[in-house]
């Protein structure tokens, strides 16, 4: 038995779910690893969530954003346990009707889920704000710049562009930043959300992976959402749920479309870095993949009027993933 697991066990051991069967849930790109329990008198469910702080984890941020969620009407999962100095929660079980699954089994309800992503979004932005760290321009910029130091230095070994890059998109940032900041999830998609029918209006999603909330404009996880760099969202539907949000905001539409298409531009920047590191250097060549996805988005994003001071830049400098440029990225 590993060290992992020794504490696993002791954490269970001070439950009520000490004899509970163990079954492994499918991770993410962290650390961190899930077991589904099924408690042995009940045959209730709970999740195990480990984090393993020896790796940069921590699951107090989970627990504090968890309860925000919850204390707000929606469904986050419910903290039945902790152990904070070891890294593991027992949290709720929501089940596993993720919107990416559902939607392949049940293509009919694909703009009924987004609508109720939306009415989500939508509480989200209303509602009284935790104490977070803003997601500002120097942030956006730091991370958007992976694009370079990760996605173009891992096919060119170079990362010619950055500088000028970051200079002008900082201004970008700048010009966009939002009036009024609000909590952006910041991993707000379809493998993220959960389909819960037999709840009422917003709290029918349940939220995942939201440790990592910032505050930042309320574009962000509408981007997240609807630029899915997991699934294809047809643009017919993407414009259909940004005027839903429009007409429930309230929001200016020149102003928000213009936000969203450089918030766009920045997580999808982000996203090819990450991906590319984790294909180099941590061994995930499947996330490399789904790049020419991410890829795609960028270059729609581009196309707006709002990305003219680095659009041309962009292209420029950063290469196209053809299949000669994605096995650079999955070579350690």
């Amino acid at each position: 038995m590993s060290n992992r697991d020794a504490l696993a066990v002791s954490f269970l051991n001070g439950t009520d779910w000490a004899n509970a069967k163990r079954g492994p849930l499918a991770g993410d790109a962290s650390n961190r690893r899930y077991e589904r329990l099924i408690h042995p008198d009940t045959g209730e469910t709970a999740v195990l969530m480990d984090a393993p702080p020896e790796k940069g984890e921590d699951v107090r941020p989970f627990v504090r954003i968890a309860q925000h969620l919850s204390g707000i009407g929606l469904s986050a999962p419910r903290i039945l346990a902790q152990d904070a100095e070891n890294g593991f929660l027992l949290i709720e079980d929501l089940g596993d009707a993720l919107f990416a699954r559902v939607v392949q089994t049940e293509p009919e309800l694909e703009t009924t889920l987004y609508e109720a992503a939306i009415d989500v979004l939508l509480k989200l932005h209303t509602a009284d704000l935790p104490k977070l760290d803003p997601y500002g321009p120097e942030v956006m910029t730091d991370l958007a710049a992976l694009a370079y130091s990760k996605y173009r230095t891992g096919i060119f070994g170079d990362a010619e562009g950055e500088s000028g890059f970051r200079t002008a998109f900082r201004e970008l940032c700048l010009e966009h930043e939002p009036a009024k900041p609000v909590l952006i999830q910041r991993d707000y998609h379809a493998e993220n959300l959960l389909w819960l029918p037999d709840r009422a209006g917003a709290a029918r999603v349940g939220l995942l992976d939201f440790q990592d909330a910032m505050l930042g404009h309320p574009a962000y996880d509408l981007v997240s959402l609807l630029q899915d760099a997991r699934r294809d969202v047809h643009p017919d539907l993407e414009d259909e749920m940004i005027n839903c949000y429009l007409a429930g905001s309230g929001a200016n539409s020149d102003e928000f479309r213009a936000a969203y298409a450089v918030l766009g531009t920045q997580r999808n920047l982000r996203i090819l870095g990450v991906f590319a590191r984790l294909g180099r250097e941590y061994g995930k060549p499947h996330y490399v993949d789904l790049i020419p996805r991410v890829w795609n988005l960028l270059m729609r994003d581009l196309d707006h009027p709002a990305l003219e001071p680095v659009a041309d830049l962009l292209r420029n400098t950063l290469p196209s993933p053809t299949p000669s440029n994605l096995e650079r990225l999955k070579s350690t």
